[in-house]
């Protein structure tokens, strides 16, 4: 072998943020074939990451159907990457997370007896049904990966209890990389509402669009949202609500009047980082948004009953609000009135890397197939 064929495999915005900066990592280095195969699960916000990446993909499933469901992305991604595997003949696939495409590409290419490496693993809630489907993806492809990228200590010992097979290294998280590029003092935004946002004032950035909180949780959550607006004078809210319809007629019904909320169209990784890096704090309850925020001196309350990112709560710069009503503006209502809690909070240590996580997988993978003798030192906060 005189070059390792790596091909990486995503379909949704939060992956591709995560694993351009991988890709790019790889075809910078001799010794490595980086391709790039789309699944194309969500089609518009990953293109957005292709471009400000500047990114090609060699391979562009382009699943994405009106009312697609979890079966239709999960076989639509498999029988697509039939005739992928066997074109680019890959020695490995990296695939990134815990989404129906990460599951999916692991399970073909186990099928072409093709290894899998996976990136950001061993993140765990222990509960098979939050966040769904995420945990029980990132759990399967635990089984089937042989080469495990985990961004923590933390997320390492739940791979060893686990007992998974092949090895294991502490690389720090690939988006804290992705962001040397996006975060920018100067950045001017696309979208004109946030052109005109004044961000001397306490800007919250909100998020809320997982499937575990459709329902009365997110009646709740967008409640208390209401509720510390109408509290705190001196607020605004930023929300770019997700294209999913639940979530647009939840958040339009509960939020839409208030003058100092601002419900506005999805944003791309450019944008959304950089209306972070200007913003208070952060509510959420994404998962890349834990990770994100922190490197930036932000707070972050946690729109979720359990997180799979503990150490970021065990650090001090995430707390984990869940979706009852008072809990949530208790928890806003103390970092925007009790000055010694946000400091905390804001200057605690990112435990999620320092910006050398693809790097470290590189040389990994290098390791593993032979290309350096001594195996590459895991990451330490």
């Amino acid at each position: 072998m005189d070059k390792i064929r790596v091909l990486s495999v995503f379909g949704t915005r939060p992956e591709a943020i995560k694993m351009a900066p991988l890709v790019l990592e790889l075809a910078k280095r001799p010794e490595f074939v980086s391709m790039c195969c789309l699944t194309g699960q969500h089609r518009q916000m990953l293109d957005s990451v292709m471009e400000i990446f500047e990114l090609k993909a060699e391979y562009d499933l382009d699943i994405m159907e009106k009312q697609q469901t979890l079966s239709t992305i999960t076989t639509k991604t498999i029988l697509g990457m039939d005739r992928v595997l066997e074109e680019a003949k890959p020695d490995l696939v990296l695939v990134h997370g815990d989404t129906s495409t990460t599951f999916a590409g692991a399970l073909a290419a186990f099928y072409h007896k093709v290894t899998v490496g996976h990136v950001e693993a061993g993140l765990r809630t222990y509960d098979m049904y939050s966040p769904f489907p995420e945990e029980m993806n990132r759990t399967l492809v635990g089984d089937i990966a042989r080469l495990h990228f985990s961004p923590t200590v933390a997320n390492a010992e739940n791979l060893r209890r686990e007992a998974v097979q092949g090895d294991i290294f502490i690389t720090g998280n690939t988006v804290i990389d992705a962001m040397k590029t996006t975060v920018r003092p100067d950045f001017v935004f696309a979208n004109p509402a946030l052109n005109a946002m004044d961000f001397s004032k306490r800007v919250i950035t909100l998020t809320c669009h997982r499937r575990e909180n459709y329902g009365q949780p997110m009646e709740d959550i967008m409640s208390a949202v209401r509720q510390i607006v109408e509290k705190y004078e001196d607020i605004e809210v930023v929300y770019p609500v997700h294209l999913s319809p639940v979530v647009q007629e939840c958040a339009r019904r509960n939020l839409g009047d208030l003058d100092r909320v601002h419900l506005i169209e999805p944003l791309d990784v450019n944008e959304m980082h950089n209306l972070m890096a200007r913003s208070y704090f952060i509510m959420t309850d994404s998962g890349g948004l834990q990770e994100e925020a922190p490197a930036m001196g932000k707070p972050v309350l946690v729109l979720r009953r359990e997180t799979e990112r503990p150490e970021a709560i065990a650090a001090g710069t995430v707390k984990l609000a869940g979706v009852d009503k008072a809990e949530i503006i208790r928890l806003a209502s103390e970092l925007l009135e009790n000055e010694e809690v946000y400091q905390s909070m804001a200057k605690a240590v990112n435990p999620y890397g320092d910006g050398t996580a693809c790097a470290r997988i590189a040389e990994a993978i290098k390791w593993h197939f032979g290309f350096r003798t001594d195996r590459p030192e895991d990451f330490k906060v």
